[in-house]
């Protein structure tokens, strides 16, 4: 356990942003547009158009948008957990509103509570850019990893590692402590100087912003999550896949950003997206990496 892990026990909500208010404001604004585009992430990830007959469990559920999705595409069973909340209330919220007759099932729980015997197993475990603010984020795939049914898949979504990630790990941790005034011009400069590198880049910033909608997501909902996205981790596409196999994964799709740009990350970082399959006849079980694994995927 690291230095830093013994002092803020990263595990713990109260030393985590508050993502569940940002998903409370997100959730909001919501509405069928929104839901068409998570819908068309989702199938893009899974490579089907649909997912009939399929159990779907969604780690960190958010907003609950994936979830809506997953249950937009046919799955029979949904279910989403969140150590937040506010998350679980708006996930809550998000199918009141959207899909009242469905019966998902949503509670405030860790991902390190999570334990097959209790929960079960599901043909899809999906986590999208959760996993890496655990505090503790080969364990939290481990754990998640072991909730995959025979044969089934684990959508992953962490942030890809950089050489900028330990200045952003500081920068993190002082803005989701920060007072909300701070906060809002913290973000100002961030802003403005993403609107000055697509200046200098000759791109159009205002239709950037006015066209965002990467899974449904809102511009402004992602900057105050990447800015406050403590605790923070990150991992190389090399580092997952070997995390992965030695539990018993084998990639089907994923979607990298490329390489090679020395100054990938001063800006932040995106997520690379992976769609793992078990292998038949493996199971894993929680920790079964951890001596291999150690804490290489740690920026």
């Amino acid at each position: 356990m690291s230095i830093m892990l013994k002092r803020e026990n990263l595990l713990e909500q109260r030393s985590h942003f508050a993502f569940g208010r940002n998903w409370l404001d997100y959730a909001s604004k919501i509405d069928e547009a929104k839901i068409a585009r998570a819908v068309e992430g989702l199938r893009s990830l899974s490579g089907r158009q649909r997912l009939d007959g399929r159990s779907f469990l969604d780690i960190g559920c958010g907003s609950g948008l994936s979830a809506l999705a997953a249950a937009r595409l046919g799955a029979s069973r949904v279910a989403g957990v969140d150590l937040d909340p506010d998350s679980v209330r708006a996930a809550r919220e998000v199918f009141a509103r959207f899909a009242p007759d469905f019966p998902a099932d949503f509670r405030v729980c860790s991902v390190f509570d999570m334990q097959p015997v209790e929960f079960g197993s599901f043909d899809i475990v999906h986590s999208w850019g959760v996993l890496h603010h655990t505090g503790d984020m080969v364990r939290a795939v481990e754990t998640a990893a072991a909730l995959v049914g025979p044969g089934g898949e684990f959508y992953l979504a962490l942030y890809r590692k950089t050489p900028f990630c330990g200045m952003w790990r500081v920068l993190k941790r002082w803005y989701s402590k920060a007072s909300p005034a701070s906060q809002r011009r913290a973000m100002a400069a961030f802003i403005f100087l993403r609107r000055l590198d697509f200046a200098l880049r000759s791109k159009d910033f205002d239709a950037y912003v006015r066209n965002y909608g990467h899974r449904g997501m809102d511009f402004y909902n992602d900057v105050h999550d990447w800015l406050g996205g403590y605790p923070y981790q990150s991992i190389s596409p090399d580092e997952c896949h070997a995390l992965l196999a030695r539990l018993g994964f084998a990639v089907e799709r994923e979607f990298l950003h490329r390489r090679g740009n020395p100054l990938r990350g001063l800006m932040g970082t995106s997520c690379d997206q992976y769609a793992f399959r078990r292998e038949p006849g493996v199971s894993a079980a929680p920790g079964s990496s951890r001596a291999a694994a150690g804490r290489e995927a740690q920026a």
